[in-house]
């Protein structure tokens, strides 16, 4: 074949790919001096690149160069100069079409991409900047719109878009604010009301790498969190109104608050809990040992809207009208009715969308759903990494936070897996004649049993390293638990449950939500069932972020590249695997309040030194560090004496850590503990190391960790980290001051920990 001309030359012309055998076979040893050995080897691997790097391979790898620059954005110190980040992706895309034609084109797409992604991220965060408190205020007067309300297991939780509001602080105005309240008392979406709340700046992390909550909530528009004080007052709303926004709100509600009504009416309990999650999206009113339940056997991705529901609810609407319409041969022959199916399905996902409450997940598994249906309807294939690409590129690029959110990451693990499944596997396990064992298997469902044995085998593996890291455990048993629920699942309760709100308007539901009460208790004596075997907590000690980005490394070369190349990522996420195995636990860690301090004891366990009660810090301490123990557990104070001026306890060595409330026990502490963590500040003379209350409010959460007799610190905001959901503390450059820290202050950075000892 004449290769083309002119402008739309194929890139093989700019990276050719060798037809024959790239270089020499690599002889056997002392059949080639080291030098052509290791040259034969290097051109090789330069053959399998440019093959890799062929004619329609490069638009799976433009959304990862995307993903990558995001990821750098989230890992500056400080907010990025967005005109100078725009520039510099501007630049790098001109240069990109300049070399279109030379051999530089596709590293520089690349280049081009991570730019574009790095200048996403900043000009996000730019466009919705707002306010976010900065300390715990009492008694704050606010008045406002609100935009959402949650019903809760304990309390219920609303979002108030706020209009007015008064601090004895004279903190700014907020833009939004979250609010529990007393179960069932919250206002209804849409209403003006006035009230007084006590408020406190967002979550920070529990411990340096863990989840931010702050983060989260500032790309929600939320920049302060509490509870209401006293009644929530409805007023007269001011001329301006809510908006046509809120009216939608209000609308919507009273819909999912209609089909809550119904399913009540017929189920209860947990029942009732399940079917109201996987129609409505709220799923908090699920009780906690079911809730556990799905989670220790990997069925809790069912609770929680994602690519798997939106599958279904498109899936059983293409199935539904498609039948419909071959129904009636004239359509069926002249009409390519497979397409209307599709865009109907198109158009069920979208209400979907819209019922179970559009939120940042729903919408990335509408954006991925929608992709494969328009493929359909343009004679696409509609499995494809460039199906997938293009997904992840909508989804990147209108909400760029969503990187670092864990269900973008297992969600688009999963169906990274599954795709590679489908493009690598599939042909070859079927690739077999008609009068084959596998033919005579598939007739009697074979087939399709071993396809989801295989895919849930593949979606597993593949949202291991992210749940290990985001949630400190493993689901040895969820292949099983999948296996054996998920048919059900997706063949009556879903299916059910889009027939009950078919039905709902006519009166005829009842039925369904029956139906749908059954699959739901077959599914939850399935969960209950894995979680009662032996082995079945996985429990997974926190590692870097490290590891993570190295196993998602590798699994992307094991899924996308169609060379032997492939393999190569095999033994990376094993390098991966070993390295967050083999991650150094902290000695000692420190609350961000400077209240609650763990020490490791001679038995290797966390023992608790606290001044209040904070149950869900202390629950992701024992997470993180594998520790199966609950936050009442009576072992937890083992080791640990204390006193009316403060705690100690030990450390495997028999070293002390002291946690002093008073000041009359600074001498004691600063004479028998080797480190001390105090609000005040004692004298220099202190022989021990001072972690005080200034240096706690600058650094955050602390973890310590003892090498050689002297401690490296790793902080949740080191020296430096001035991020818009995590500003730095006015007078933070105070906490700096040696005066009163015994052997030095207390400076820690991320990558280079400071150590707290003799120098």
């Amino acid at each position: 074949m004449a290769p083309q001309r002119g402008r739309g030359r194929s890139r093989a012309e700019v990276w050719p790919v060798p037809v024959g055998p790239a270089v020499p076979a690599v002889a056997t040893a002392g059949g080639l001096p080291g030098a052509l050995h290791w040259t034969a080897w290097g051109g090789q691997l330069v053959a399998l690149v440019r093959a890799e790097a062929g004619p329609g391979r490069l638009l799976p790898w433009v959304p990862v160069a995307f993903g990558a620059g995001i990821a750098l954005y989230f890992s500056a110190d400080h907010e990025p100069v967005l005109w100078i980040a725009a520039m510099a992706a501007m630049g790098a895309g001109i240069a990109g079409v300049l070399l279109r034609r030379s051999r530089a084109f596709a590293p520089q797409v690349l280049l081009a991409a991570f730019a574009a992604g790095f200048a996403t991220a900043t000009w996000k965060t730019a466009r919705i900047a707002h306010p976010v408190l900065s300390r715990p205020t009492s008694a704050v007067s606010l008045k406002g719109f609100v935009e959402t309300y949650e019903v809760r297991e304990r309390t219920d939780r609303f979002v108030l878009r706020v209009t007015e509001m008064e601090t004895p602080r004279h903190e700014p105005t907020l833009t939004r604010v979250r609010l529990s309240v007393r179960k069932g008392t919250g206002p209804a979406v849409g209403s003006f009301v006035e009230l007084k709340a006590r408020l406190s700046p967002p979550i920070t992390p529990l411990r340096p790498g863990s989840y931010d909550f702050a983060r989260d909530l500032y790309f929600q528009g939320i920049g302060a969190s509490g509870f209401v004080m006293g009644a929530v007052t409805v007023a007269q709303a001011p001329p301006q109104g809510g908006g046509l926004w809120l009216r939608y709100a209000a609308a919507l509600q009273g819909m999912r608050d209609a089909i809550d009504a119904r399913i009540r009416a017929t189920l209860s309990g947990d029942s009732r809990a399940i079917a109201t999650a996987l129609l409505t999206g709220r799923r908090d009113a699920i009780t906690t040992p079911v809730n556990d339940a799905m989670f220790i056997s990997g069925l809790g991705h069912v609770l929680s809207i994602s690519g798997y529901h939106m599958a279904v609810v498109a899936g059983a609407v293409f199935a539904i009208v498609r039948a419909l319409l071959a129904l009636i041969p004239p359509l069926a022959t002249r009409y390519p009715i497979k397409k209307w199916a599709a865009a109907a399905a198109l158009a069920g996902a979208a209400f979907y969308l819209v019922l179970s409450g559009s939120e940042v997940a729903t919408q990335r598994s509408f954006l991925m759903t929608a992709v494969v249906l328009i493929a359909i309807m343009v004679d696409r294939r509609a499995i494809t990494f460039r199906t997938l690409a293009i997904a992840a590129m909508v989804v990147l690029v209108i909400a760029p936070e969503a990187l670092v959110h864990p269900s973008f990451q297992m969600s688009f693990a999963a169906t990274l897996g599954l795709v590679a499944l489908v493009a690598h596997g599939m042909p070859r396990l079927f690739a077999t004649p008609d009068n084959s064992r596998v033919a005579r298997l598939a007739l009697w469902g074979g087939r399709e049993a071993v396809v989801l044995l295989l895919a849930s085998l593949v979606a597993g593996l593949a949202t291991t390293p992210y749940a290990a890291f985001h949630f400190h455990r493993i689901t040895p048993y969820g292949v099983l638990a999948n296996l054996a629920a998920m048919p059900v699942v997706s063949g009556l309760v879903m299916p059910a449950g889009l027939l009950g709100l078919v039905a709902m308007p006519f009166g005829l539901d009842g039925i369904f939500w029956s139906l749908m009460d059954a699959g739901i208790a077959w599914m939850v004596i399935v969960a209950q069932w894995v979680t009662a075997l032996p082995g079945a907590v996985g429990r997974m000690p926190a590692f870097g972020a490290g590891p993570l980005l190295l196993a998602s490394a590798g699994m992307l070369v094991l899924a996308m590249c169609r060379t032997l190349l492939r393999w190569s990522g095999l033994a990376v996420v094993v390098v991966a695997t070993v390295w967050a195995l083999m991650t150094p636990q902290p000695d000692v860690l420190v609350s961000s309040d400077g209240q609650n301090v763990a020490v490791r004891g001679r038995d290797g366990r966390l023992h608790m030194m606290r001044l209040g009660k904070d149950a869900f810090l202390l629950k992701e301490w024992l997470a993180a560090d594998g520790d199966a123990r609950t936050p009442a557990d009576g072992s937890l104070g083992e080791g640990v004496s204390c006193d009316v001026t403060g705690c100690i306890a030990g450390l495997p060595d028999g070293a002390l850590v002291a946690l002093s409330i008073r000041p009359d026990g600074w001498a004691d502490d600063c004479a028998k503990a080797i480190l001390m963590i105090t609000r005040g500040r004692p004298p220099p003379s202190c022989a021990a190391q001072v972690i005080d209350q200034a240096r706690v409010r600058r650094f955050g959460a602390m973890a310590l960790r003892r090498v050689d007799g002297i401690f490296v610190v790793d902080a949740q905001k080191p020296k430096g980290r001035d991020r818009p959901w995590s500003p730095a503390m006015p007078g933070d450059e105070d906490a700096l001051s040696p005066a009163g820290s015994g052997r030095g202050p207390v400076d820690a950075t991320p990558v280079e920990a400071d150590r707290l000892g003799d120098d």
